[in-house]
């Protein structure tokens, strides 16, 4: 490996998964403002949308993610050229 390329800033991060409410710690460089308390420590949190424990290739079902109501928008938008 090369010197100097790697961050060295490691710390222990909360990644929640905003879809099924799973949390789980790691090590991460992300920059983040949010806190969370974490099995009786306070960690930073890093929200993300999907995750292992709720994408479908991982768990093996079909669920349907929506958070910022795209569907309902693409819906909308194309309703007219329905038949």
């Amino acid at each position: 490996m090369k010197n100097g390329i790697h961050p060295e800033n490691y710390r222990l991060v909360v990644f929640k998964d905003m879809s099924n409410d799973e949390v789980f710690l790691c090590k991460s460089t992300a920059e983040t403002k949010d806190t969370i308390e974490f099995e009786g420590a306070t960690y930073p949190l890093i929200k993300m949308e999907i995750s292992s424990t709720s994408h479908p290739f991982y768990t093996g079902k079909v669920k349907l993610v929506d958070t910022a109501g795209r569907v309902d928008k693409f819906m909308n938008k194309y309703k007219k050229f329905a038949k």
